[in-house]
């Protein structure tokens, strides 16, 4: 077998432009860089997107962190990320300053095609679309001259692009709703239906929904009575908990601990309450 070659020259640039990296919006979109291209490195991850409908790609925890509370916020309808500044010396018109000579390849020569960790896609409240460009660090990173550097010529990219671009770093982020999101997150990219038609399985979900309103029983002995009821495998009821959750049909507060101990009462489900059913459910937490 052929040993892959991690040198940069202009046959890889035209080729990974061929193959149409960094370009194309929501599904279609390809990332410049994907986890096959550098198999050795630690912590890489490849997740499904709700957002996008696609497989995104990742090397940090905190990378994919920041991507779970994108994929979450309903504002967002576009996540691209490892976006190439394939332009960047066109979009920059002076660069004598920046130093772009540190970013090459040592043996060929070819200079890098730097990238910005997530280009994000908003729709505001007026039905337009604005753009966010994030940078995500370790903050243990920023004192290193050449991450500066870099973050420097990001900067001023995105700034005469006209979009709003920031560093996010680990000390940023708020672990315990990524955490949370992330424990609901596959449920929503699952197609098991457990053997039953789509028509069976939506009735599953409004059947669990409606055993949380006004119940005294804890989450976790609700989910396993329903699963004992309908004679359903050991973990069903707790996936359709989870898509509820997914699907904000059950409002939980993302920003604490889940605790399946508290009971059916103290979670918040918006298509009751707002049809004038019980006042008193508090937001779950």
């Amino acid at each position: 077998m052929a040993k892959r070659s991690n040198d940069w020259d202009s046959n890889k640039l035209n080729r990974w432009i061929k193959e149409g990296r960094g370009q194309g919006e929501g599904k279609e979109y390809k990332p410049w860089l994907t986890v096959q291209d550098f198999p050795s490195m630690g912590r890489v991850t490849r997740v499904f997107g709700w957002t996008t409908q696609r497989i995104h790609h990742f090397f940090s925890d905190t990378q994919l962190k920041y991507f779970y509370l994108l994929d979450w916020e309903e504002r967002v309808i576009d996540i691209r990320e490892h976006y190439p500044l394939i332009d960047l010396e066109v979009v920059l018109k002076d660069t004598s300053d920046l130093r772009l000579g540190k970013f090459i390849d040592r043996k060929t020569k070819e200079p890098y095609i730097l990238t910005t960790t997530f280009l994000i896609t908003l729709l505001n409240s007026d039905g337009k679309k604005s753009f966010a460009a994030r940078s995500i660090k370790y903050a243990s990173e920023l004192s290193k001259k050449s991450t500066i550097e870099k973050l420097e010529i990001e900067r001023r990219y995105w700034k005469v692009q006209g979009i709003d671009w920031g560093i996010v770093t680990n000390k940023d982020i708020n672990d315990v709703r990524a955490k949370n999101i992330e424990w609901v997150h596959s449920a929503m990219n699952s197609d098991d239906c457990n053997g039953l038609s789509k028509a069976e399985f939506d009735d599953l979900f409004d059947g669990i929904l409606y055993r949380f309103i006004d119940n005294k029983q804890s989450i976790k002995n609700i989910i396993a009575g329903f699963e004992k009821d309908y004679s359903l495998d050991v973990g069903m009821g707790l996936l359709l908990f989870k898509r509820l959750v997914a699907e904000k049909r059950i409002v939980l507060d993302m920003d604490k601990p889940i605790n399946l101990s508290q009971t059916g009462k103290s979670v918040y489900i918006p298509e009751i309450s707002d049809k004038g059913g019980n006042n008193d459910v508090k937001v779950y937490g």
